[in-house]
């Protein structure tokens, strides 16, 4: 059987410290919202900040009562009204999923707004897991008119699905500085 080529996930960020920027995949480009605080090279929890790096791409969670099984070669799993992700720094859960109610503070996947209708996970902080390094920082579906999240990145829901299929567990989200653009 013949494989995909990886396909990358690349923020190259010619103005860093502002909240949207272009993900470029393959030869596409997508607009997306950044962390309230821009990206830096260091993220902590509740910051506001996306951080640099080139993480790995997990999985991808979506609600099947709102949308279609997405395509994709990454593992996909539909949310429950119960899921969460401990978002609470000290507990022995932290940036993991978990089921609700949790012991400490999480973060609720099932939700009424559309943000978390289809999610990709990437591996921040995850391998291994620092306390205070951030959680549940995912790939989500955006807020109209791409205002800034909490760290995540957000792209307008037919952008999301559009990439999915691309992606396989080779792909990766590459975030960089880049260069202001110069006139």
């Amino acid at each position: 059987m013949k494989t995909s080529p990886s396909i990358d996930l690349i923020l190259n960020l010619t103005r860093p410290g502002r909240s949207v920027a272009m993900l470029g995949v393959g030869h596409g480009f997508f607009p997306c919202a950044l962390g309230r605080s821009g990206a830096a090279p260091f993220h902590s929890e509740g910051d506001g900040t996306t951080p640099y790096g080139i993480w790995p791409l997990r999985c991808i969670f979506y609600r099947a009562d709102r949308l279609p099984r997405p395509r994709s070669g990454l593992p996909v799993f539909p949310i429950r009204p119960d899921d969460g992700w401990c978002d609470a720094a000290r507990d022995a859960c932290y940036n993991q999923p978990v089921k609700l109610p949790f012991r400490a503070s999480a973060e609720h996947l099932w939700r009424e707004d559309h943000l978390y209708d289809l999610i990709l996970v990437p591996g921040i902080n995850d391998n291994p897991v620092i306390t205070g390094r951030g959680s549940a920082l995912f790939v989500h579906t955006a807020r109209p008119g791409l205002l800034p999240t909490e760290g995540c990145i957000g792209l307008k829901r037919r952008d999301l699905v559009r990439l999915l299929p691309r992606l396989s567990p080779r792909s990766r989200l590459i975030i960089s500085p880049g260069h202001e653009r110069r006139k």
